[in-house]
């Protein structure tokens, strides 16, 4: 579908056996050997990889070469902790066993855990080699601006993590302006900030949030037309977007992403594409061009 390689930064993997947020229990990945939720029981890997293959079957439909994935955040966790461990250890099996496909993968923790959510951070950098962690306030039950957030904030940019930060347009908990605020207070650490162009409010509030902090990255992800989402692009630059579009595990969010054919279809320089599709993605994570870390 184009000449231009496309990573899209945001896709969520989750338990297809179940509740999402692979949170089934403990079996061993193809790839590496760690420990992960692949289904409803130990036998269940088919579901995992049929799930695997229902993806790379709609990345290919779109023209998507790569994409970053996270795990889904309505996971159950009765177990605390150990469930949010298993559900890290899964989205890190997934990214091995087909690395080609998925250069990184995000990890997710829960503000409410306190510290020993942090240390769950340091784990995801040090064992598993995740790239950031994925913060989505309405699943974890406090607002984006609690200091509990924060706290995570400041744990990622000691860890050299990058926080990917739902900011969806109708939760009150992931409000814009409250992203804002993080990204002042956290002005040397680059975040990606995830759905901001969710609804049309959001869109024009983007202009005036990506004016004052400088370091947000927004992704394209559920944008109803990039027509709503390119004066951010003529205002700001194209280095502060990122293609996503938040496609979930079957059932799938969609069949088509038109956003992608009408940032192609735009009159932007192939240079900007080049940024949005897949370079500003590579340069945050610190990706090789064929996807290795570098």
């Amino acid at each position: 579908m184009t000449d231009f390689h496309v990573l899209d930064c945001h896709h969520h993997v989750a338990d297809v056996s179940g509740p999402s947020g692979l949170a089934g229990p403990s079996v061993p990945s193809e790839a590496s050997g760690r420990s992960g939720a692949s289904g409803a029981d130990s036998g269940d890997d088919r579901g995992i990889a049929g799930e695997r293959e229902t993806r790379l079957a709609t990345m290919d439909r779109n023209g998507i070469g790569q994409a970053v994935v996270i795990p889904g955040h309505s996971y159950l966790r009765p177990n605390g902790l150990a469930d949010t461990r298993r559900v890290n250890d899964t989205i890190a099996a997934y990214r091995d066993a087909a690395p080609d496909r998925f250069p990184a993968a995000i990890g997710v923790t829960e503000p409410l855990y306190g510290p020993a959510g942090l240390a769950e951070i340091d784990r995801c950098a040090d064992q598993l080699g995740l790239r950031g962690i994925s913060i989505h306030a309405r699943f974890h039950g406090v607002a984006v601006g609690s200091p509990l957030v924060r706290a995570i904030i400041e744990r990622c940019g000691e860890r050299s993590l990058v926080p990917f930060v739902h900011a969806i347009g109708e939760s009150a908990n992931e409000a814009l302006w409250q992203v804002q605020e993080l990204g002042r207070d956290f002005p040397d650490l680059t975040m990606v900030v995830l759905d901001a162009f969710s609804s049309f409010e959001q869109c024009q509030q983007a202009l005036s949030v990506g004016e004052s902090a400088p370091n947000l990255v927004f992704d394209t992800s559920l944008a109803y037309t990039f027509d709503l989402v390119e004066p951010f692009v003529r205002r700001h630059g194209a280095s502060r977007l990122v293609f996503g579009t938040d496609l979930y595990s079957p059932p799938l969010g969609y069949r088509r992403t038109h956003v992608l054919g009408q940032i192609l279809d735009s009159e932007l320089p192939d240079d900007d594409k080049r940024q949005i599709l897949a370079d500003n993605t590579r340069r945050i994570l610190k990706l090789a061009n064929g996807g290795a870390t570098s």
